[in-house]
């Protein structure tokens, strides 16, 4: 099959087959006598092992680490099982961080609870004082010791 029915069938753009092609996630295809990539079901399976990595989160070194694991299926899957767990922390850090942003937002949402004009806001005031240097009430000044 041509690249543009591999994007087809694995509901992704040409682009994105070029890109994984180019960052080595895909076999070399074959090529046609006129030039054009001849691509395979394994090329389609191996698309769509990727595409479902990336929906996880993962990155791409790990996608390429994983990809290792799939053309050599003999070797111990320890290192899978880490990068998983490491890929579950990731995903913890970034609750972490989104939980913090929400409490931030909050905060600064707390500070407006009128029908004002946008000079009057307390948004407005928060984030001009905080981009002239000065303290916001979503990120109080760091405690010194």
């Amino acid at each position: 099959m041509r690249i543009g029915e591999l994007a087809h069938r694995s509901d992704c753009d040409v682009e994105t087959v070029r890109f994984y092609e180019r960052e080595g996630l895909l076999d070399v295809p074959a090529r046609e006598a006129n030039g054009y990539r001849l691509y395979s079901e394994a090329h389609l399976v191996q698309l769509k092992f990727v595409r479902h990595c990336r929906s996880l989160g993962m990155g791409l070194p790990d996608v390429r680490i994983l990809r290792s694991f799939q053309a050599n299926p003999d070797l111990a899957c320890d290192e899978i099982n880490q990068l998983i767990d490491r890929q579950i922390e990731r995903i913890h850090q970034q609750l972490d961080s989104l939980q913090l942003l929400e409490r931030q937002l909050h905060k600064l949402r707390d500070t407006c609870h009128a029908n004002r004009k946008a000079g009057q806001c307390g948004i407005m005031r928060n984030l001009a004082r905080a981009a002239e240097g000065g303290d916001c009430s979503c990120h109080p000044p760091a405690a010194t010791n």
